[in-house]
């Protein structure tokens, strides 16, 4: 059964403008014809004649239009090249016949000399009539497309795609032959040589910094990102850029990660969590961390959290001796040791403990059973404003956890000893940051006097998605349709994400010597309005369209900015030019100990307001919130 074929108006139109070019051309003959004929100008020239000059200017008109290429572009972008075409054409196609109608005269074939008068009006005439023909096609397919874009955009987003590359053709013959929501308007390069042409009829702007302005102009719905070769610096920048607007914003993925063979606008993506970071991902050195864990006995302590977790994953990867998970919480212990004995099965041996690093005596039975080489301190409490109104249980948790954990440690001979810390021990102004720092100086107050075992701090500032950052909460947020709330427009944090956190306590453990506090390099801080809006758009919505933004203001302990050393630190660079180590300040051990003692024993019988006098007075860098 033979296939229906329907008539495509777009196959036929050279030969429809050349039919309407002959017709034009034939309407202009006779018009001037009798007009001179009123005027009594051609009264001396036959029909034959003037049949003949009329053959003969559209016979050399269509030739010369044709050579000139005239009946190639798309009329609907039409350019002054095309219409100085049709000029010369015409010109040529006058001249032509006037040419061979003197020599006919020449020859005797006709009588008189043909008439110039009739043919520079022929010409004049016809090439208006020529060009109004296209002026008006162009101005018609021009309407006729912003009804099409009209109706396309009810059921289409409108979209830019950076990049006008060989990725973007491809991308537009995707959108073109199938299904897709993507309605492009326009494509974005920073190619001077590109812009202001276009690419398969779609206009190129640029360079990808004009974005902003270029989305508010065309009414832009969705941006993708359709440059898989360009580097994580340059995909950043753009994404940057593409951030200032209210689009959605779908990313193809880098050339390595394309799925060769696949169709590629299903491999693109909304923006990914950590291209929110607004820096490059960090990098660590393997090697040494496989050396620091292979064959090893690790416990992690808070190993079923977020970071405890994460520990957990890529210390698993270095083949351990043993990895010992602790965890009061026993569902996310549940959730790690299933997700190991999924991945693992009896490759890796490993046991999840349900117990509280408060109960000195069930630690202690840990490890004695288990005799830890490495322990990686991350059990602690986390949310600020929760220990604000809590200080004994930020103590009970963080300070006397931490050591009971690192006596332990020192007891049982650990190598080492990381503990995980925060930027928000630095100066604290909050409870939960001021007991960190406490945690540090126990670390460093107990390498001070020659321990064997090696007692490292690891500070780094918010981790996006851990379940002490704001990403949880702005998730919930946006998935129940808004607000986002956010403390103050300009409050600003460091960010990175968890495995660069957890390859950070790696490392450290690795280069740790005793002492050490050691800092990460994260680049720019993240202002948290961006982070709320990029991780809206994240979600495919618009921020302050479809999802709402509230400013509530800032909570009680909490600062605009957070600062990874204190004053009185200075930095020591390493190996590894993104971490830097504290130097170490000198603890008094001996008022150390008995400060701690009266901060346990408050705590202990739930005294806040003198837990909290005695953490000030502990850190003389703490200047809490509600004391101001």
């Amino acid at each position: 059964m033979s296939e229906k074929r329907t008539f495509d108006l777009n196959h036929y139109r050279r030969f429809i403008f050349l039919v309407v070019d002959i017709a034009v051309l034939a309407i202009s003959s006779v018009i001037v014809w009798g007009f001179l004929e009123l005027l009594g100008n051609v009264k001396d020239i036959t029909l034959v004649e003037w049949i003949t000059n009329a053959l003969l200017y559209i016979a050399g008109t269509i030739l010369a239009m044709a050579v000139t290429g005239v009946y190639k572009p798309l009329w609907r972008y039409a350019t002054i090249r095309d219409l100085l075409g049709c000029f010369f054409g015409t010109a040529i196609g006058a001249s032509f016949s006037y040419v061979v109608m003197i020599l006919l005269t020449y020859f005797g074939v006709f009588g008189k000399r043909f008439s110039l008068l009739y043919t520079v009006l022929n010409f004049t005439f016809s090439l208006i009539l020529i060009l109004t023909v296209r002026i008006a096609y162009k101005m018609l397919r021009d309407y006729t497309q912003q009804l099409e874009e009209k109706a396309a955009s009810d059921n289409k987003t409108r979209t830019l795609i950076i990049g006008a590359g060989a990725t973007c053709s491809m991308v537009l013959t995707e959108i073109k032959m199938g299904n897709s929501n993507y309605f492009p308007v326009g494509a974005v390069d920073d190619d001077p040589t590109k812009i202001g042409r276009k690419i398969k009829n779609l206009p190129i702007y640029g360079p990808v910094s004009r974005v902003p302005e270029i989305c508010k102009e065309l009414n832009i719905d969705t941006i993708l990102v359709a440059v898989p070769s360009c580097t994580e610096e340059e995909r950043r920048i753009i994404i940057e850029y593409c951030s200032q607007t209210d689009c959605r914003i779908h990313v193809l993925p880098f050339l390595h990660d394309l799925i060769a063979g696949s169709n590629l606008l299903t491999q693109a993506k909304p923006i990914q969590l950590e291209e929110l970071l607004g820096r490059a991902p960090i990098s660590f050195d393997s090697k040494d961390i496989a050396a620091l864990i292979k064959g090893k006995v690790c416990m992690v302590t808070g190993g079923g959290g977020s970071i405890g977790s994460e520990l957990c994953r890529q210390i698993a990867s270095y083949a351990p001796k043993k990895l010992v998970v602790v965890d009061i919480y026993e569902n996310n212990a549940y959730d790690i040791q299933q997700e190991l004995v999924a991945q693992y099965g009896e490759q890796l041996s490993f046991d999840v403990h349900i117990a509280s690093v408060r109960d000195y005596t069930k630690m202690m039975t840990l490890f004695e059973r288990y005799r830890p080489e490495l322990v990686f301190h991350a059990a602690a409490h986390k949310h600020v404003p929760l220990m604000e109104t809590a200080p004994e249980e930020a103590v009970k948790n963080s300070v006397i956890g931490t050591f009971n954990v690192a006596t332990l440690a020192e007891y049982y001979k650990a190598e080492k000893f990381v503990l995980i810390s925060t930027d928000k021990a630095v100066n604290p102004t909050n409870v939960m940051g001021a007991t960190k720092r406490i945690c540090e100086m126990i670390v460093q107050s107990m390498a001070q006097h020659g321990s064997e075992t090696d007692f490292v701090a690891v500070r780094f500032g918010n981790v996006l998605g851990s379940n002490g950052s704001v990403i949880p909460l702005f998730r919930r947020q946006i998935e129940a349709g808004g607000p986002v709330t956010v403390t103050h427009p300009d409050i600003i944090r460091y960010f990175m994400t968890i495995p660069e956190a957890v390859s950070l306590v790696l490392q450290a453990g690795a280069m740790a010597q005793g002492g050490e506090i050691f800092v990460l390099d994260m680049g720019k801080p993240v202002k948290i309005t961006t982070l709320a809006e990029n991780l809206i758009r994240l979600y495919g919505y618009r921020p302050g369209v479809d999802i709402r933004i509230e400013f509530t203001g800032l909570r009680p302990g909490e600062k605009l900015f957070e600062e990874l050393l204190m004053n009185e630190e200075g930095l020591k660079p390493t190996y590894n030019e993104k971490i830097f180590i504290g130097s170490q300040i000198h603890v008094d051990s001996q008022s150390f100990a008995r400060e701690l003692a009266d901060l346990k024993a408050y705590a202990l019988h739930n005294q806040s307001d003198k837990v909290v006098d005695m953490i000030a007075q502990i850190v003389p860098t703490f200047h809490h919130a509600l004391n101001r």
